[in-house]
């Protein structure tokens, strides 16, 4: 074919490959679900993904009336994120085989960087952990708090992220260094972990966390403003019942994502997207045992309905219902009483630094089906986490110049916002 790859630019797309593979920090540290193609353009690229069971015992021998059905949950997740990176060279500049190379390295850094903060942007939004450190980042206990909140609430103790934003990240590395402070820090590590931490500024396994370091992070604006308040009595309708699926007027059956939840409060001026909240007299539980940690709960705003009316994550699932799905999924208790005080906790501008269970968060690469046949040469593989890289070249005779795209599709979803957070420093 007229169109067709060279040797060196099959040698060269293997190499952006490589360099896109090892690129990927943040989509290895996460669940992959592969989609089928022909499945995924028949529901428009939705597909729901189930969320953990969690099951429910009784004492005694005669469990006659315990018999009952188990509510499924699920998520829709989205092939929603089409990356592209097209550029064109022409004759003369393709003297210089490194342009073609220079531009492949450049190609492949953009996209990797879109697959990491298409993750990070999910987890930061998403994450309803939300722990706060008054100081700048330098101890292990600051670590030490998120995988408290993890266990108090029943997530697993295995698979455990936290991407810092680099002046957070650096600060952590300094404490192992043994200079927080500004003071000398005496430490004893097996191997060589102060060193390395004081030379490459690398801090590696804190508190069950494997941590990153992003060049990049978003931020969350310190809140301003009244605390609005909200009724947390039943009469209120302030809390959430869990369902599977729900009938539309037209008598479909349809699934019901139940990460959100709309509330009613005093204003919703204050409360912009984004926002991390606690509702006075709302109490985080262990999700399985449903015993209170003692803590408050802590939830994000999502969105901003109208004046009154937000839309939250997670839902606030008191069990005040009584029904069994609200038994099976509590994941608060509810000292009810009305004009309860809602805290903004992110009450200074900082970096967002992400939490999570490998679960929590899931990538589903896509594919494109590109024609290999239209005159347009085409190379195409996945990486690791089966995540596609597709090049494409063609030929305009009439202006004597290629056209090269690189291009991935791919989805990002958190699954279970219960099982990510966020943490945030300096925080008054």
């Amino acid at each position: 074919m007229s169109n067709s790859f060279s040797k060196e630019e099959r040698v060269a797309f293997e190499d952006i490959l490589e360099g896109f593979n090892d690129a990927l920090v943040l989509s290895r540290n996460v669940s992959v679900y592969n989609t089928d193609g022909s499945m995924m353009e028949r529901t428009n690229n939705v597909i729901y993904r189930p969320q953990p069971y969690i099951a429910q015992s009784y004492d005694g021998m005669d469990q006659t009336g315990n018999f009952g059905a188990y509510t499924q949950l699920s998520v829709p997740a989205t092939l929603g994120f089409q990356k592209s990176v097209p550029f064109i060279l022409d004759a003369l500049e393709l003297r210089d085989a490194l342009q073609e190379g220079r531009l492949g390295e450049a190609a492949k850094q953009k996209l990797a960087s879109d697959i990491n903060i298409a993750i990070m942007n999910v987890a930061a939004a998403q994450g309803s952990l939300v722990v706060t450190v008054s100081t700048a980042a330098g101890d292990y206990d600051d670590v030490a708090l998120c995988d408290s909140v993890m266990n108090e609430q029943g997530v697993q103790a295995f698979d455990r992220y936290l991407a810092l934003s680099s002046r957070d990240y650096n600060g952590i590395a300094g404490n192992i260094a043994g200079g927080a402070g500004g003071a000398s820090v005496s430490r004893s590590f097996a191997g060589n972990k102060s060193n390395t931490a004081f030379e490459r500024s690398f801090v590696g396994m804190v508190a069950g966390f494997e941590t990153y370091k992003l060049d990049y992070a978003n931020r969350l604006t310190g809140a301003t403003g009244a605390d609005p308040t909200m009724s947390t009595l039943a009469a209120a309708n302030n809390y959430y019942v869990p369902t599977a699926t729900q009938t539309a007027v037209t008598g479909e059956t349809q699934n019901v994502d139940n990460r959100f939840q709309t509330i009613t409060v005093s204003s919703t001026t204050d409360l912009p997207a984004g926002t991390a909240i606690e509702i006075q007299g709302v109490e985080a539980v262990h999700h399985i045992t449903k015993q209170g940690t003692g803590f408050s709960k802590t939830f994000r705003v999502v969105s901003v309905t109208n004046a009154t009316t937000c839309v939250i994550t997670p839902p606030i699932i008191s069990a005040q219902g009584g029904t069994d799905a609200e038994l099976q999924y509590q994941n608060c208790i509810v000292t009810a009483a009305a004009g309860r005080t809602i805290n903004r906790l992110n009450t200074t501008t900082a970096p967002i630094n992400c939490f999570w269970q490998k679960d929590a968060l899931e990538i589903l690469p896509g594919r494109y089906a590109v024609p290999s046949d239209a005159g347009v040469a085409v190379m195409r593989a996945s990486t690791d986490q089966g995540i596609e890289l597709v090049m494409q070249k063609q030929y305009d005779v009439n202006t004597m110049k290629t056209k090269y795209r690189l291009d991935t599709l791919f989805g990002v979803v958190n699954k279970q916002p219960e099982m990510s957070g966020i943490l945030l420093f300096n925080q008054a």
